[in-house]
């Protein structure tokens, strides 16, 4: 059986790019998928989980952590920084640690190595 992965992260067009000028919403999200089309290619299934940076985030992250059982949870660089997202992070990964404590968790550092953060922690 393959394994479940659940990606969350930020939605792209929700997303500060001023510190990175070269990227924009539409490169993001076409990361994004890129990442997830590789690994369903590689027999995960995939979930993505893009939140907003309001108060609808952590009821979106409960509800797809809910909805199925998971072996994996991969958790965007986007969450993690700037600084001002740190109460946001804290929230998401006591949300996966509370509702799939068998999951793995992993981080990605860019959009585009997803594929290797997974990989770090679960065969598919």
């Amino acid at each position: 059986m393959a394994k479940r992965v659940l990606a969350i992260g930020i939605e792209p067009g929700s997303a500060d790019y001023s510190t990175f000028p070269q990227l924009t919403p539409a490169l993001v999200r076409n990361y994004i998928e890129a990442q997830l089309l590789r690994l369903r290619g590689l027999g995960y299934e995939v979930t993505s989980c893009l939140i907003d940076l309001d108060a609808t985030a952590e009821a979106a992250v409960t509800a797809a952590l809910r909805e199925e059982h998971f072996d994996c949870v991969v958790i965007g660089a986007g969450l993690r920084e700037p600084k001002e997202r740190l109460l946001l992070f804290e929230k998401v990964l006591n949300l996966v640690h509370h509702l799939a404590p068998q999951a793995s968790i992993c981080f990605n550092t860019t959009p585009a190595d997803t594929v290797e953060a997974v990989q770090r922690w679960v065969d598919p």
